[in-house]
């Protein structure tokens, strides 16, 4: 029997206006998604990497409802869900959480913690406080804070201990699937290994599945189960890890895996270096959007996009090598 995915992206694509005519109507727009496609399966921990601008966190933010798509459709747990209204989202955010990057910058100031994590189950829920609190001091003890923390703000508290509770909010309500936007670039790198530890255990306990979003493919070799690369909004590549850690198809992964640090100072590791600029996301160019960067670049990819095709079972690759 064929496992169905618990979220499913088709030809999802994001515009934003950037000029404006005379009479206020938009002229340019900045391309920041195109056309992406992809399946998430219940249980999994999904990565999108891609260089800064690549468009995955638009994607994320694109998933979790908080922007609308321009065309494509996203599919979450068998409901289409990219032209329902907020309150119709509102019970489905219950099953959908977000990790933001910024631990600091996604918590209120003014509200103590055991206040930030109760927020989700005033919406969600009927408890009473009793039973609130029974499930804010539970959390902050799973996420490795104590009961003693419930009481403090978001200033009192360090880096990796916000992120601690930025997770614990996101778990208050038992959702199906986690989007984690860049969740440990902010921290130091001895916290870093802690939150993706406790990550990967809370995703054991609670049978979680994750979008995992990074530009660090250290980390997402860590994590992930399956892995797609974004370049300019495009998905370019899409495999499980070690299909795409051992074997790389399309040229700009082959170029991202090359300058991850090897931890053995004895090996010496072709790095490859990407000159040329990166194309505008205003005017995209009119064949593969990596061409002009790209070493192995024919006349057809300067002329038509190519098509992404699966080229080994469950390894995608949109590449005219591939064609």
């Amino acid at each position: 029997m064929e496992k169905k995915p618990i979220l499913s992206l088709k030809n999802v694509s994001k515009t934003f206006p950037v000029g404006k005519s005379l009479f206020g109507k938009p002229t340019k727009f900045v391309h920041a998604v195109n056309n992406v496609s992809f399946d998430v399966y219940e249980g999994e921990t999904f990565s999108i990497v891609g260089e800064s601008g690549c468009g995955k966190s638009t994607t994320g933010r694109l998933i979790n409802h908080l922007m609308n798509p321009d065309s494509g459709e996203i599919w979450f747990m068998g409901k289409e869900i990219s032209k329902i209204s907020q309150d119709e989202m509102r019970p489905i955010r219950k099953d959908m959480q977000m990790i933001f990057q910024d631990p600091a910058g996604s918590l209120n100031p003014r509200m103590k913690v055991a206040e930030l994590i109760e927020e989700p189950l005033l919406i969600h829920t009927d408890l009473d406080e009793a039973g609130r609190m029974k499930i804010v001091n539970e959390l902050l003890g799973i996420v490795g804070l104590s009961a003693k923390h419930a009481q403090r703000y978001p200033h009192e508290f360090s880096g990796g201990q916000k992120q601690r509770v930025g997770i614990a909010r996101a778990l208050t309500v038992n959702p199906k699937l986690v989007i984690a936007d860049e969740p440990i670039s902010a921290l130091d790198v001895s916290i870093q290994a802690q939150v993706l530890n406790l990550l990967n255990r809370l995703q054991q306990e609670y049978k979680l599945t994750y979008v995992f979003i990074s530009h660090d493919l250290s980390v997402v070799e860590m994590i992930s189960d399956r892995i797609a690369v974004m370049y300019l909004g495009f998905v370019v590549e899409t495999a499980p890890k070690e299909l795409l850690y051992a074997k790389p198809m399309h040229p700009y992964t082959e170029a991202l895996l090359s300058a991850v640090p090897i931890p053995d100072p004895t090996l010496h590791k072709e790095r490859i270096i990407l000159e040329g600029d990166i194309p505008s996301t205003i005017n995209l160019p009119k064949g593969c959007p990596f061409a002009a960067r790209c070493k192995k670049c024919k006349p057809v990819c300067l002329e038509e996009r190519p098509v992404t095709h699966e080229v080994e079972p469950g390894h995608f690759v949109a590449c005219h090598l591939y064609d």
